[in-house]
């Protein structure tokens, strides 16, 4: 299930831009921040030493052991 995997990146602030959050749903190979910072915010030339400050990890989940642990804790 695509829902069920994301890259997440931190991006620390860079120059006059503040620090953000990505989230995107790709795979694990293209889980960096080319792939998942859209809009980029800094122009080309800057590119680089901006995905340089960001961590980028890829996260799996099962949203069905989720919502059955939600079932049986509301239960």
């Amino acid at each position: 299930n695509s829902e069920d995997v994301r890259c997440k990146c931190i991006c620390p602030p860079y120059k006059d831009h503040s620090g953000h959050i990505y989230n995107k749903n790709v795979s694990q190979k293209d889980c960096d921040c080319l792939h998942v910072v859209e809009p980029m915010p800094v122009p080309g030339p800057d590119v680089e030493a901006y995905c340089l400050r960001c961590e980028c990890k890829y996260e799996e989940r099962s949203s069905v052991t989720i919502k059955v642990s939600g079932i049986i804790l509301w239960a």
